[in-house]
């Protein structure tokens, strides 16, 4: 998917420049790294706010075009307002081809209403990871992993080991030695609660000695 997104550049700086340029809609951001000048640049805060909602947004290389040049990138940064739902500053890098990146990548879990634990054994998904760092060539980067939780057993886990990577990608975690718990397939607390309790009630009935 090509995501791009247009820019001005930006020549005035400084905190009440930044203040000043909110006021007409637009918002301050940066381009840095690739070998480059860092490069002060503007865009329209209605447009950013509607490409921010979009998931693949935070988890692919976009194209940022200033003027006639054009530069591939990774969103890095985003500084919100405290308590409104507006953006104060953007950051971007730039990548190269041929370097390969780190980068966020949101999990999708497939099956999960088929994976026996739930259908049969009633257990409660517990999500440990809802996103995974990788490394890649940009060009290798997938805007998610999917993780299939069609065969998964109650009490059971899917470890990095497990999940099934796209090539050219591998799990930064699981390469620095952390074969990690990504999602479980867990007893419900109150099923849990419900055996205890009557494991209790049974213990005494089965200590009373037998009347004569």
């Amino acid at each position: 998917m090509n995501l791009e997104v247009i820019a001005t550049p930006r020549s005035v700086q400084g905190t009440g420049a930044s203040r000043r340029l909110r006021r007409t809609g637009r918002v301050p951001a940066i381009v840095y790294g690739g070998g480059k000048d860092p490069l002060n640049i503007e865009l329209d805060h209605n447009a950013l706010q509607q490409q921010l909602k979009h998931e693949a947004f935070h988890a692919s290389v976009l194209t940022i075009k200033v003027g006639d040049d054009t530069d591939r990138v990774l969103l890095r940064d985003v500084q919100m307002h405290p308590y409104r739902l507006e953006v104060l500053h953007v950051d971007f890098q730039r990548v190269a081809a041929d370097q390969q990146i780190h980068m966020k990548v949101p999990l999708h879990f497939l099956n999960s209403e088929n994976a026996p634990g739930v259908k049969f054994g009633h257990g409660i998904i517990n999500h440990v990871m809802n996103e995974i760092e990788v490394l890649c060539l940009p060009d290798n980067l997938p805007e998610f992993i999917a993780v299939d939780l069609g065969t998964l057993e109650l009490g059971h886990s899917v470890h990095l080991a497990d999940v099934k990577f796209p090539a050219g990608v591998e799990s930064l975690l699981f390469k620095r030695g952390d074969n990690a718990v990504v999602v479980t397939i867990q007893v419900p607390g109150g099923a849990i609660e419900a055996e205890k309790e009557a494991a209790a009630a049974a213990a005494p009935a089965a200590a009373a000695p037998a009347k004569k």
